[in-house]
């Protein structure tokens, strides 16, 4: 048993597992495969040390299996094959009595605020468990975390079957956005500077345009006979992202902030007025997205394996987190924590 620990300093360090026995409402999980996520890079870099107590196990996109259930825990078995959907909310705040436990205002974020899915053995909340079909492979199953991500933005930007969607920046999660709103029948550009990106979003059916070589403006008014583009995903955090974003919606369109800023940007708010746009702020994911990307890779109409770059161990998560760092051409890792 072992688990790979966050000391800060971009230091991660393999030692043994801290098993938890399960206590009463747990279940404790042997961890098949853990993806890294830009959170974890956040994480690694120290943006996000106030909120972990040192030492500790990060990771939450995880597949595995139930190998104990604690007290007071019904319809879950050792044996049943499992995802977790790590959100832990109070119950009690503004946010959980209106029904949005996910952006809970005393969130546990499991994975950040408490020990995460980089070790072999987890023990987590029961109420956190979604079921896995029998026979859904454990290394594709790591992808659901990401892509409910994904699900949720694309429920909430309320993509139809014929809209035109740009997604500003093709990493995991503008990827996935990309590949959920084609699904879901809209036409999807991805905007990216990146060149294995680019060639990568192609790879997997989606059309791409580099902005730093052609006008995007331009192309989406010209593809959209001057209408605009029907919704906007901001998913690159950037500059040059939050600036274009206005210049690409038509009349009524909507606009959606998957990204985290680091630095409040600039927005053009006189377009909100002119042509009566509409903001849309989205947060993780509710149940129901989970349950749509499991069903989604239960289908396999999505080109999900293709975005596994490879499959690594505990013992080099240390290194991942240092060539994604150095920007290698890398879409998602897995961990393999039994490896």
């Amino acid at each position: 048993m072992k688990a790979a620990y966050y000391r800060g300093d971009q230091t991660i360090a393999v030692g043994p597992c801290q098993i938890e026995e399960p206590g009463s409402g747990q279940v404790r999980i042997e961890v098949a495969y853990c993806g890294v996520c830009g959170t974890d890079m956040h994480i690694f870099l120290g943006h996000m040390d106030q909120r972990l107590a040192m030492p500790q196990v990060i990771g939450h996109e995880m597949s595995g299996t139930i190998v104990q259930v604690g007290p007071d825990v019904a319809d879950w078995h050792s044996g049943d094959r499992v995802v977790v959907r790590p959100i832990d909310s109070c119950g009690q705040c503004a946010a959980c009595r209106r029904g949005h436990g996910h952006i809970c205002q005393n969130l546990n974020f499991i994975g950040i605020d408490t020990p995460g899915a980089f070790q072999t053995s987890w023990t987590v909340p029961a109420h956190t468990l979604h079921r896995l079909p029998a026979d859904l492979p454990l290394d594709r199953a790591a992808l659901i975390e990401p892509l409910a991500v994904a699900c949720h933005d694309v429920r909430l930007a309320q993509v139809q079957r014929g809209d035109f969607a740009v997604v500003i920046g093709g990493g995991p999660i503008g990827m996935l956005n990309a590949l959920v709103a084609q699904q879901a029948g809209a036409r999807v550009v991805v905007s990216e500077v990146n060149p294995f990106r680019l060639d990568f979003a192609r790879s997997v059916g989606l059309e791409a345009f580099d902005p730093s070589s052609g006008d995007l403006p331009a192309f989406v008014e010209e593809q959209t006979e001057g209408g605009g583009a029907d919704v906007v995903f901001e998913v690159s955090g950037s500059k040059a992202g939050a600036e274009v974003m206005t210049k690409l919606v038509r009349t009524r369109g909507r606009i959606v902030v998957v990204a985290i800023f680091a630095e409040p940007p600039q927005v053009d708010l006189f377009q909100f007025f002119w042509r009566e746009l509409q903001l849309i702020g989205v947060r993780v994911y509710e149940p129901e997205d989970y349950e749509q990307a499991i069903a989604l890779v239960q289908q396999g109409k999505l080109p999900l394996d293709q975005l596994i770059t490879r499959r690594d161990s505990l013992e080099g998560l240390q290194g991942v987190f240092e060539e994604i760092g150095a920007g290698a051409d890398i879409m998602k890792v897995l961990i393999d924590t039994q490896q």
